[in-house]
């Protein structure tokens, strides 16, 4: 049986080496998803973020939302992981990956799954202004 695989990770992320757990020779369609650090939100200048997170309930609620995924789609293989910590412009936050047998599986299964993760998963996330200014927000993304 296909095991579901959320991690939080203060690493970090290389979406080059978290796609190889993706590999299955069932799959005729590969899904990946990057959610990176950006420079502007909401009109503000970005310089980094910082994510808190309830570690032990995020990596519960994260590998729910992945089995949902799995019973609901045929798919090879599910994989995702957030970062925790400090990041800076430019990092990548949230990877999320998915392997089905045909595309249009794996574009639901993988879209879907980030929806999920952003909702239901304890990440808030801290934004670092380049005017000084901070602000914390709700959300995995």
């Amino acid at each position: 049986m296909l095991e579901p695989s959320f991690e939080i990770s203060p690493q970090p992320l290389r979406p080059q080496s978290l796609r190889k757990r993706l590999e299955d020779p069932g799959a005729g369609g590969v899904v990946t998803f990057e959610g990176w650090v950006r420079n502007l939100n909401e009109g503000k200048p970005v310089i980094a973020l910082e994510y808190e997170v309830y570690d032990e309930l995020a990596v519960k609620e994260g590998q729910r939302i992945l089995q949902e995924a799995l019973d609901r789609w045929e798919l090879k293989a599910v994989h995702a992981v957030h970062r925790s910590g400090k990041l800076v412009v430019g990092d990548c936050a949230v990877w999320v990956g998915v392997a089905a047998g045909h595309r249009a599986q794996a574009f639901e299964a993988c879209r879907a799954i980030i929806d999920e993760l952003k909702q239901r998963v304890p990440i808030w996330k801290k934004e670092y202004y380049e005017d000084g200014e901070t602000d914390w927000l709700r959300g995995a993304g």
